[in-house]
């Protein structure tokens, strides 16, 4: 593939890639982003983070014209000066999610599950309490059944046995992708999506609405559920801290989130 001038879209993941480990962004890579824009290249943050951090997602990545969120299932252009419009919003099935969840029990043990089921401002996920999970804060016991008694943005499973790695190939080989997406974030947790949600996905509605080739789009990611997006773009870029998954598909590796990876990738692109 050939190496892009400018691009005509710039996505980035936002937790370990564009956000540092101490939850800031750099004023600098505030500045290239400004920048991007300011060179007519519209921005987009493409992340796991649900609707209901919509607030703390734009805080973070301020220049951005489009927001792709829960990994695809809520698109919101913020372009038009009447506000944000939501131009994508899918839920997963509680029915469909109960059978899902069921049918990987059975085959790779008990499931500490929750899920997020609302999107309103810094809404609780529910479900079962695990001392990993690093956002307690945001967090409420609640039973399977009151898990279940409506739709979900998207779900969270883990096992006491299983690396999520090898938790996510097992579910893959038990949960047809036509019933849900499975993703990792390194959260240690994986994700369980409507069928057809990823950020590629997400980032299609957004390309379509811009007249945007794929292959003119540039995206910046460091887990497992970026890979989707890498795969669709004309060019991805990966961060040097990257999970091996997305580093071995990358076309570039940049810096690491914590070293300004993206910004220094941006402002030599925009500089050359």
């Amino acid at each position: 593939m050939t190496r892009p001038g400018l691009p005509k879209l710039i996505a980035t993941d936002l937790d370990g890639t564009l956000v540092r480990s101490d939850d800031t962004v750099s004023a600098f890579t505030h500045e290239v982003l400004d920048r991007v824009r300011a060179a007519g290249i519209p921005v987009v943050g493409a992340t796991g983070r649900g609707p209901r951090l919509t607030e703390l997602t734009r805080n973070d990545i301020r220049a951005a014209d489009f927001l792709v969120l829960a990994g695809g299932g809520r698109v919101v252009d913020q372009s038009d000066p009447e506000g944000p419009v939501v131009l994508r919003d899918e839920r997963l099935s509680s029915e469909v999610l109960a059978v899902l969840l069921a049918e990987l029990e059975a085959a790779v043990g008990p499931l500490t599950v929750m899920v997020e089921a609302s999107d309103e401002h810094e809404a609780p996920l529910w479900g079962d309490y695990h001392p990993a999970w690093p956002y307690q804060d945001a967090f409420e016991v609640r039973s399977r059944a009151e898990c279940l008694a409506g739709d979900v943005i998207k779900a969270f499973a883990r096992t006491a046995d299983h690396h999520v790695d090898e938790l996510l190939a097992a579910a893959r080989e038990i949960v047809p992708p036509h019933l849900a997406t499975l993703t990792q974030a390194g959260l240690g947790f994986i994700e369980i999506c409507p069928p057809g949600v990823d950020k590629a996905s997400g980032l299609s509605v957004i390309a379509e609405t811009l007249g945007v080739d794929p292959a003119d789009v540039l995206v910046f990611g460091d887990m497992p559920n970026d890979l989707p997006m890498f795969e669709w773009a004309g060019w991805g870029v990966a961060v040097a801290n990257a999970h091996p998954s997305l580093r071995a598909v990358a076309d570039e590796v940049t810096l690491r989130n914590d070293d300004d990876g993206v910004a220094i990738y941006l402002d030599r692109l925009l500089s050359r």
